[in-house]
């Protein structure tokens, strides 16, 4: 629990009110990176008088519960929180609701922020710039292994993330949207809570409403956080096709907020589809299908190569290239999924198998 004494401390020198701060962290079946998450966010910089931390767990059925029950007892400041719905948008919620503290960190329990990462959103947010604040994020393999290697490098380059700047490093400045973000609990009588109806895009949903109000979200790149990757190619796929399926929803309710980025995998699995439908009435098809994958193909190689090449090693040059396939057209099939089931969004089948139940962090 935040002290309310020290919620009043004063800078010295500054007469400027030091401001409490709840890092809310989701969380579902993360025994193999809580401790390290908690940890990491424990080693900030900021007064831990000050600071409240939020674990709000989805029913985990692993030694989650019982890693963080450790802290509780060592840190009164560490609180345990239940989400039934077991859905990231409504475990924010759910910490927002209970949160004492002045600033929202919103943080991942895949995630280890740097020592700087809160002092640093703070500092950003007093000077009145922006309305969200967040970083960069330092993608990490999920496991010691070369496709998990791969993964990692895919999910941080642009080829595989587009212009998701946070993924892979840029100048700071305003941009659509932040992972991690920090702003004032008072946002969200602005512009409401976190929309519970979406299971994946709460973040880029929140960010978009936030700026259709006026408001600003500022992307520093000197708040890092270390954030682990996927481990398997199949929890990848799993991944980017949630990704694709709920975009689709939170298209539709701010159609707006589409970016031509997120159109362009979807149009390349529709040109295949069509190409390779006509090849078999026309000949023509063939030439013109054999050069999509030709194009495809030679980017997604010579992507690879660039990226080993400046790494110096060719580990991974066999597998990057699945991965960025496997990117591509998952987020692709799951966006063109979601259109075919719009009409039938009601019905709880139209919902992606995985997801009916709640989904884990993402």
């Amino acid at each position: 629990m935040i002290h309310e004494k020290a919620c009043s401390q004063i800078t010295r020198g500054t007469m400027k009110q030091i401001p409490c701060v709840t890092v809310i962290i989701p969380m579902f079946n993360e025994e193999r990176y809580i401790a390290q998450c908690l940890e990491s966010v424990l080693a900030n910089d900021y007064p831990k008088d000050l600071l409240e931390i939020l674990v709000v767990d989805g029913g985990s059925t692993d030694r989650s519960r019982d890693i963080v029950v450790e802290y509780l007892q060592r840190y009164s400041f560490i609180h345990l929180l239940d989400n039934p719905k077991r859905i990231m948008s409504s475990a924010l919620n759910i910490g927002i609701r209970n949160a004492r503290g002045e600033i929202i960190v919103r943080m991942d329990a895949h995630a280890l922020p740097d020592p700087r990462y809160i002092s640093r959103c703070i500092e950003i947010l007093r000077a009145g710039i922006a309305d969200i604040v967040g970083g960069r994020w330092i993608i990490e393999p999920g496991a010691p292994t070369v496709v998990a290697e791969a993964i990692a490098l895919a999910v941080s380059h642009p080829f595989g993330a587009g212009d998701a700047v946070y993924r892979y490093g840029g100048a700071a400045g305003y941009v659509d949207t932040v992972p991690f973000g920090a702003f004032h609990k008072g946002l969200v009588f602005r512009v409401g809570l976190y929309d519970e109806s979406l299971f994946v895009n709460e973040d880029y949903e929140f960010n978009y409403r936030v700026r259709r109000a006026g408001g600003r979200v500022f992307f520093s790149p000197d708040i890092i956080s270390r954030y682990y990757a996927r481990s398997t190619l199949r929890a990848l796929a799993r991944q980017y096709y949630r990704y694709g399926w709920w975009k689709v929803r939170m298209l539709r309710k701010y159609p707006a907020a589409v970016r031509w980025r997120q159109l362009v995998a979807p149009m390349f699995l529709l040109s295949l589809a069509a190409a390779s439908g006509g090849a078999v009435i026309w000949p023509i098809f063939r030439i013109v299908l054999g050069m999509i994958f030709f194009a495809y193909t030679l980017a997604s190689l010579t992507t690879s190569v660039i990226i080993n090449l400046r790494r110096g090693s060719w580990r991974t040059i066999v597998w990057l290239p699945v991965a960025f396939a496997i990117i591509h057209f998952s987020w692709a099939a799951g966006f063109l999924s979601s259109l075919i089931a719009l009409p039938f969004s009601r019905l709880k089948s139209q919902i992606p198998k995985s997801d009916r139940h709640g989904i884990p962090a993402c």
